[in-house]
């Protein structure tokens, strides 16, 4: 299963939109500018560290440029099974999901950056990262400072973010280096998210959620605040307004995701940090950053090559899945069956492969696919191609077992020889 991750503040970088301005996916921006009523290119190409860092820019930046990349794998036909994202990466997760608009998300975004910065503006806090050290002894840490800071994050083994005031967190930081944390590295933050400090913003954005429509997710969204699934929409806007003052149990979602047979979980938006904790909390699973438009072969080789979506794991070695190539993923979980006479093309060029659009049905070897044809079947759901272009390989066999968002099949432009 493919599931996708979404980053949070602190991920934003100067300059990070520069590399998609020539993509298509270039114009969620124009859309999420005119639903925030700024301009936010000048944020994602020009402005400095020092604009960036503000907690009412880095939110909106970062959400912006993760629905950027978003937008991008989307348009090479890869799905996600779940979604899940870091404090921020929340909102972006459930507009990934289908259970915000994007026009509901720009905005819920907005009014929490605004609501944060108002926190910490009223009542000054930062925040520290603990390598080293177990969840037990961060949390003793915390108590034994006797003041006002609490465990913010629990990323991953032997790594935990605590926040609080100023005062708070040098004492913590002493107890917890007494408690065996090999290192301590302080957060340039101005407030101490996910802790009481924010009880203010979470009152002022529960009137905002209240007023936006939720819809129930259509893939499996896990939340920040209990490391569990939840498919009813009425929940997430009590979640949300939680999540400020509650830890993000990251490393128990991670482990939520594995479970629940998470293959590889793409990291879409800026910087890569969530990819590390991957291989620190779950090794068995792959994980990849998607920062830049380069990092989509790399995502479609990690897809390509997972056991569980080849026909066999050998039959793929070497081979390259470029963005002039598309993936039809399956539309449901169940049972696959190709179409009968629908037919891959292996060795044989490309140029060669002259089979007339159509039905899908009795095609020649290296099938062309009109948008929509049918491939196949899981279930009583039919699996139809959004794309036009030559059937180049199956990722499925028939009566395989699959999950909704799994690839099936790789299909290429008729235009590109590879």
């Amino acid at each position: 299963m493919l599931a996708f991750t979404f980053p949070g503040q602190g991920s934003q970088r100067s300059g990070m939109g520069h590399a998609w301005v020539e993509h298509p996916s270039w114009e969620v921006v124009a859309e999420a500018s005119d639903i925030a009523g700024r301009d936010l290119t000048a944020l994602l190409l020009d402005a400095p560290m020092e604009e960036l860092t503000l907690t009412a820019n880095a939110q909106l930046a970062t959400f912006v440029m993760s629905l950027i990349v978003l937008d991008a794998v989307e348009r090479v036909g890869l799905f996600p099974g779940a979604c899940a994202g870091h404090s921020l990466g929340e909102y972006t997760a459930l507009v990934a999901s289908g259970a915000l608009s994007l026009s509901d998300g720009t905005r819920l975004v907005i009014e929490r950056g605004d609501a944060m910065q108002a926190a910490a503006d009223q009542r000054p806090g930062t925040m520290a990262a603990l390598i080293g050290i177990s969840d037990d002894d961060a949390e003793a840490a915390c108590q034994r400072a006797e003041a006002e800071v609490w465990v913010a994050n629990y990323n991953a083994p032997g790594q935990v973010v605590i926040a609080g005031t100023v005062e708070g967190i040098a004492v913590a930081t002493e107890r917890a280096k007494e408690l065996g944390a090999r290192k301590v590295l302080p957060i340039p933050v101005s407030g101490a998210f996910h802790t009481q400090l924010m009880l203010p913003a979470r009152t002022r954005l529960r009137q905002t959620l209240d007023a936006v429509e939720f819809h129930a997710p259509e893939v499996p969204v896990v939340a920040n605040v209990d490391a569990r699934i939840h498919a009813d929409a009425g929940e997430w806007p009590g979640l949300l307004s939680s999540q400020l003052c509650s830890p993000v149990r990251w490393r128990q979602l991670l482990e939520t995701l594995s479970g629940r047979g998470a293959t590889v979980l793409a990291e879409l938006g800026p910087g890569g940090v969530l990819t590390g904790l991957v291989r620190r909390t779950v090794p068995d699973v792959r994980g990849v950053a998607v920062a830049v438009p380069d990092d989509l072969d790399k995502l479609m080789d990690m897809v390509a090559g997972t056991d569980e979506w080849t026909a066999t794991a050998e039959a793929h070695q070497g081979e390259h899945l470029y963005t002039s190539e598309r993936v039809i993923v399956s539309p449901a979980p169940g049972v696959f069956e190709p179409d009968v006479g629908l037919a891959a093309l292996e060795s044989t060029a490309l140029a060669e492969a002259t089979a007339a659009p159509g039905s899908g049905q009795g095609a020649a070897p290296g099938s062309i696919l009109a948008v929509g044809d049918r491939v196949g079947t899981v279930g009583l759901t039919d699996v139809r191609t959004p794309f036009h272009g030559i059937l180049v390989r199956w990722l499925a066999v028939r009566g395989e077992r699959v999950v909704e968002g799994q690839p099936v099949a790789w299909i290429r432009s008729p235009g590109s020889a590879g």
